[in-house]
C-alpha cells in the first residue's frame, strides 16, 4: 500500500510539473528610452539566451528614439515597464502626482561625462570652470548643471548649445563637451585622433541611479510576482552581458538597431565594466539592481540644494526596494 501511494504521488507530482512547464509565457512589454545600444544589453541578454522564457516571461523590447513616447505608453497602460534614465525624473513623477515607480536601478552611475582636450588646461574637473564654451543640450543645462553651479560654481555664461554633433567640439580645443562615457569618447577619437579627457559625473557627485525599470503602482500591487520575475531576470541577463557570452545579445540589439557596430557594442561593455556603472558599490553585496534608502536621500538632498525640487516633496514615493537587493545573481560574477 505505500509503494502504491508513494507511486502514485510520483506521478501526480510529474504530471503537475509537466502542466507547468506547458502553462503559456506571460508577454511583458518594455520599453527603452533611447534606440538599441550596448546601455541596454542585460534586457537584449535576457531574450537571446532565454532567461526571461526561464523566468514565464515572453518579453517584447519596445525601442525608443527621437520620436518614441515610451515613458507616456508605459503610464498609460499601453507597455507593462518603462527603462527610465536618472531618478529626477521618478522625482519630477510624484511631483506631478504621476502614478509610476521605480522598482530596480541597473545601473549604479550615470554614464554622463564632460569632454575636455588634453594638454590644454583643463585636464582636472576643477579646470573645467576656465572654459567659456562647455557645450550642453537643454536637458543637461535643466539637470546636472543645475547641480553643478551649485556644487562646484560653474556659470551659466559658460554654456553653449550641444546639437549632438561633435564637430563644434573638436574644432575648438578650448571647449568642453557632455557625452557618455560608453560612447562619445570613442566617436571623438575616431574622427579626431586623439583621446579626450573624461570626466564622469558620478564620480564627482552626481549621486543618481540610472537606467532604471519603472512600472505603474497599480502593476506592483496587482501583480508584485510579475514584477520579482522581471526584475530577477533582468538583473541575471546584466551578468551575462557583462561577464559572459552576450553574442546573441549583440546580434538582437545590431538587429533593432543597424547602424550599431561590433565595435562600440565591445567599447560600451568595456568601459561599462571599467567605470562600474552596472556592477559597483552596494551591487557587491545586494546584487546588480540595487537600491538604498540613504543613496535616494543623498540625491534628492542634492537636487533640493540644486533647486530642481522643493524639500518637502515626498520622493520616498518614487522608488520601492520591495523587489531588489536580494542578491540575485551574484553567483553569475566571473
Amino acid at each position: 500500500m505505500k509503494l502504491n501511494a508513494w507511486i502514485t504521488g510520483a506521478i501526480a507530482a510529474c504530471l503537475g510539473g509537466s502542466a507547468l512547464a506547458q502553462q503559456p509565457l506571460t508577454e511583458v512589454t518594455f520599453g527603452t528610452n533611447w534606440i538599441a545600444q550596448g546601455e541596454h544589453g542585460g534586457y537584449y541578454q535576457a531574450v537571446a539566451d532565454g532567461t526571461y522564457e526561464t523566468y514565464g516571461l515572453k518579453v517584447t523590447i519596445v525601442p525608443g528614439g527621437p520620436r518614441a513616447s515610451n515613458r507616456m505608453l508605459m503610464t498609460v497602460g499601453k507597455l507593462d515597464f518603462y527603462m527610465g534614465g536618472s531618478m529626477i525624473q521618478a522625482f519630477s513623477a510624484v511631483e506631478k502626482d504621476i502614478p509610476t515607480i521605480v522598482v530596480a536601478a541597473h545601473f549604479q552611475k550615470e554614464p554622463q561625462v564632460l569632454l575636455s582636450h588634453p594638454g590644454q588646461g583643463l585636464d582636472t574637473f576643477a579646470d573645467l570652470k576656465k572654459s567659456n564654451d562647455i557645450l550642453l543640450s537643454k536637458d543637461g543645462v535643466a539637470t546636472f548643471f543645475q547641480w553643478m553651479k551649485v556644487e562646484y560654481g560653474f556659470k551659466d555664461e559658460q554654456v553653449k548649445p550641444y546639437g549632438f554633433n561633435p564637430a563644434p567640439f573638436i574644432a575648438n580645443k578650448a571647449s568642453v563637451q557632455q557625452g557618455y562615457v560608453t560612447s562619445e569618447p570613442l566617436t571623438i577619437e575616431k574622427a579626431a585622433g586623439f583621446r579626450p579627457n573624461v570626466f564622469l559625473l558620478a564620480d564627482h557627485g552626481f549621486s543618481t541611479y540610472s537606467t532604471t525599470v519603472e512600472t505603474r503602482r497599480e502593476v506592483v500591487e496587482r501583480n508584485p510576482d510579475l514584477v520579482q520575475r522581471f526584475v530577477d531576470a533582468s538583473t541575471i541577463g546584466w551578468y551575462r552581458y557583462l561577464y559572459g557570452d552576450n553574442t546573441k545579445a549583440k546580434e538582437l540589439i545590431k538587429r533593432d538597431n543597424p547602424e550599431m557596430t561590433e565595435e562600440l557594442l565591445a567599447y560600451s561593455r568595456t568601459k561599462m565594466k571599467k567605470y562600474g556603472i552596472v556592477d559597483s558599490g552596494d551591487t557587491a553585496s545586494l546584487g546588480i539592481g540595487a537600491m538604498t534608502d540613504a543613496r535616494m536621500k543623498d540625491f534628492f538632498d542634492k537636487m533640493v540644494k540644486a533647486g530642481l525640487f522643493k524639500a518637502d516633496l515626498d520622493y520616498r514615493q518614487a522608488y520601492t526596494l520591495r523587489f531588489v537587493n536580494k542578491g540575485v545573481g551574484l553567483n553569475l560574477k566571473q
